[in-house]
């Protein structure tokens, strides 16, 4: 009887196994889908989300539907719409004056709603494609991207427009973010192809970073600590990261197309982005100048934007009707393992 032979797999077999294996392990540890909100009666593209994080209340701009959703995330279910709005764009909650603050692209406003009533409070003309919004705390600002090229700033108190606070730039800005310990705003410019950095104590713009071979670059997130902006691209489909610094090139790495949204999770060392491809990529962060793909995570074609919760440790995306797909809140929670 001869005696059995086992012989070694190849080399490319070894590789095929070992990668095989890795995603396996790799998607187990991916978050997990826990919870769907319907959305029913909601058509239409679905923009920007923001979140009340003591009432645990998400509110959702259905800018294809003209309206507002608001979701309480403890019952799972919509709770009320607001509606008559003009394409809502951006919605931001202010924790200080309970108000919900809604940027509208259509008729250039922002208005201001009571967070529990639901009332219409105020409004300010700020400018056409009144887009992103963002809230300075130190500050007492409400700033909103807008225009053909202009970042203006509301105050946070009253919802006034400030006197002498526009910023001009030579494009409508997508995404921005803004330093909590620093006087910068850092705001996409997709049609060039660049970042403007603003000052915003001295109410100019200081200068412009130019992205290597990439356009299209719509959302953002600032990794304040370790000075990286990380940057979501269109053309082509990568996450770009670039120093604060100087605005110098960290990395790039390829992406879910149609990129909308990214979020820098610092508890869990991670980097989110989501894209109307159909699919939220996950991103690990190793240290500050080196990220690998974790996995990607199925969703839904269209469904491009979403909102992280460090508070509530689960990250929301909005998934808009499309065919057989009905509009929805699909929640992933962020601590399981």
């Amino acid at each position: 009887m001869k005696p059995v032979c086992f012989k070694s797999p190849p080399l490319w077999g070894v590789a095929l196994i070992s990668l095989c294996l890795w995603q396996a392990v790799t998607a187990s540890l991916l978050p997990p889908l826990v919870k769907t909100i319907p959305l029913t009666g909601v058509e239409g593209r679905i923009d920007h989300l923001a979140l009340d994080v003591s009432g645990r209340r998400l509110f959702v701009a259905a800018i294809g539907n003209n309206s507002v959703e608001v979701i309480d995330l403890e019952k799972g279910e919509r709770i009320h719409s607001i509606t008559g709005l003009d394409e809502p764009q951006g919605v931001l909650y202010n924790p200080d004056t309970k108000e919900i603050v809604v940027s509208s692209g259509g008729d250039g406003t922002c208005k201001f709603y009571s967070a529990q009533t639901y009332e219409l409070l105020r409004t300010a003309t700020v400018s056409a494609d009144a887009d992103n919004l963002r809230l300075d705390t130190e500050g007492n600002r409400i700033y909103v991207g807008c225009g053909d090229g202009m970042i203006s700033a509301l105050n946070a108190g009253n919802g006034t427009r400030m006197v002498g606070s526009d910023v001009k730039l030579p494009e409508h800005p997508e995404s921005f973010q803004v330093e909590q310990f620093g006087s910068r705003i850092f705001a996409n410019l997709p049609e060039q192809g660049k970042i403007a950095v603003l000052d915003r104590g001295e109410q100019r713009l200081k200068e412009m970073w130019a992205l290597d071979s990439v356009k299209s670059n719509f959302p953002m997130a600032l990794d304040e600590p370790d000075h990286r902006l990380f940057i979501g691209c269109r053309h082509p489909s990568r996450l770009v990261v670039l120093g604060t610094d100087q605005g110098e090139f960290i990395a790039s790495l390829e992406c879910v197309g149609d990129a909308d949204d990214v979020f820098y999770d610092d508890k869990r060392n991670r980097i989110y982005v989501t894209g109307g491809e159909g699919f939220m990529d996950v991103f690990r962060i190793h240290d500050p100048n080196h990220y690998f793909l974790e996995g990607k995570i199925p969703t839904a074609r269209g469904a491009r934007t979403c909102l992280l919760s460090a508070e509530l440790n689960a990250l929301y995306l909005a998934v808009p009707h499309h065919g057989p797909q009905p509009a929805e809140i699909r929640v992933y929670d962020l601590l399981a393992k």
